[in-house]
């Protein structure tokens, strides 16, 4: 038997551990911020800063994160990713006000930031050939994704019977039990000392997605042309332009910006942002609906996303099998857009959310395996830092957005929400329809130079 074989399947039960408390805190704290306001204050903005906090250092750090893994090795940053993280849980659960929990929120971001690529790449590591990854990969997302949209329900659950603080202190047995998995039965990765902390790019990074996420939270509590939004804006750019300079020219950038030159990982990595923006704003936004104009109580509010939560990992587990991933993109695409129609035109909630969930689990783990098939083996943690970072950024933006739609009025904010997810997952779609001729079921394609010859695409082969 294989190493692979026998060590896959435990890499396999730990990644999944690790990805699935990260997202299953995002989406189940959405639908206790109603109740979180009610007991610390803050209202609406607040509730946007203890879903954001988490989602803006995860995103501003996981580039550094997936970057150390490859330098140090996956499996040990992996499993100091599960020690911080299971503390600061226990930090939020004991948080006796809004700031304190907020801050313990942007340190579980941190954990978070260190778990999410380095289990991909202890996954992409453990399975290096092309159609066992994708299996893989399908697997991992699988994990998370119902994780993320069995969120909800379980938020809605603990809230209903012991209360919102109990939404954190459910992470630290999965946390224990997945630290302990890592420690004796994952194998760790090679470790490549070419790689080191871009501490400037860091800084940059981090000031243009807080800046970006304040001022969006601001705006709609404050209206966005208020002097104080537009400086936040403004530094954001600021900061923007500063790290594509830094990372142009520094010798080891957190993030190579020339893998952006390959056509499947630029794709890949705005597809991830775009359908972030569209799920987790949907999410937050209508668990406030759901609450304050309905009057659902937190549990009923988690039944209605429980339909969600099966067609997620049903979806997950087939996208691997439905040809190449831009055809599953393309359908995943369609499917959520008309979830988000059926919500505009009927409010039936949990039918439009399980449609929506459906072409979301379709579409994560074919963009993911595209990805980590355009990029060699030794690069896997930058990639996987790369798409989850946009992914995250992504969260930021959705729910800063869709939240100052909500602080409008919430029903008229929801419906706007609704038709900007059309409008993205129409987006998605066509960035999958463009890169046809060069993701066919893991063949290199074709593509015309400047003078008009064929020549062979120079890069790897996708997986899946």
């Amino acid at each position: 038997m294989s190493t692979s074989l026998r060590t896959g399947p435990w890499t396999l039960v730990a990644a999944s551990l690790g990805f699935g408390v990260v997202q299953l805190d995002v989406t189940a704290v959405n639908v206790a911020v109603e109740p979180i306001g009610r007991a610390l204050g803050g209202g609406v903005a607040g509730g946007q800063w203890v879903v954001d906090a988490y989602t803006v250092t995860f995103a501003a750090l996981i580039l550094t994160a997936g970057a150390l893994g490859d330098r140090l090795g996956a499996r040990r940053l992996f499993a100091g990713g599960f020690v911080l993280f299971t503390l600061a849980s226990v930090a939020c659960g004991l948080a006796p006000g809004l700031g304190t929990l907020i801050a313990a929120r942007a340190v579980q971001g941190v954990g978070a930031a260190v778990l999410v690529p380095c289990s991909l790449a202890l996954v992409a590591h453990a399975h290096p050939a092309p159609g066992a990854r994708a299996r893989a990969v399908g697997v991992w997302a699988a994990g998370a994704s119902v994780a993320l949209s069995a969120g909800p329900l379980l938020g809605g659950l603990l809230v209903q019977v012991a209360g919102w603080r109990t939404l954190f202190l459910i992470n630290v047995p999965p946390g224990i039990a997945g630290l302990l998995i890592t420690a004796r039965r994952v194998r760790e990765t090679p470790a490549s000392g070419a790689r080191g902390v871009d501490l400037p790019g860091q800084a940059a990074a981090a000031t243009a997605l807080a800046a970006l996420a304040g001022a969006t939270i601001l705006g709609g509590a404050a209206g966005f042309a208020a002097p104080a939004v537009l400086c936040l804006y403004g530094l954001a750019v600021l900061a923007g332009i500063a790290f594509v300079v830094v990372e142009t020219r520094t010798p080891a950038p957190m993030l190579p910006l020339e893998l952006f030159r390959r056509p499947v990982f630029a794709a890949a990595s705005a597809m991830g942002l775009l359908v972030n923006v569209a799920f987790y704003g949907l999410i937050f936004v209508i668990g406030l609906y759901l609450q304050q104009v309905l009057g659902r109580s937190p549990l009923v509010t988690g039944l209605a996303f429980a339909p969600m939560t099966i067609a997620v990992g049903v979806a997950n587990l087939l996208a691997a099998r439905l040809g190449g991933p831009h055809r599953t993109i393309v359908v995943g695409s369609a499917l959520l857009a008309a979830g988000c129609l059926t919500v505009l035109a009927t409010d039936a909630v949990p039918v439009g959310l399980a449609v929506a969930g459906f072409g979301l689990g379709l579409v994560v783990p074919a963009m993911t395996a595209a990805l980590l098939g355009s990029v060699e083996p030794a690069r896997s943690g930058v990639a996987a830092g790369t798409l989850n970072t946009a992914r995250q950024a992504g969260s930021v933006l959705g729910v800063g957005l869709f939240g100052a739609l909500a602080a409008g009025g919430l029903h008229t904010g929801l419906h706007a929400a609704l038709l900007i997810s059309v409008g993205i997952a129409v987006a998605v779609a066509g960035l999958a329809l463009r890169l046809r001729p060069r993701i066919l079921d893991g063949r290199p394609s074709r593509v015309r130079s400047s003078r008009g010859r064929g020549v062979a695409a120079r890069r790897r082969p996708t997986a899946g």
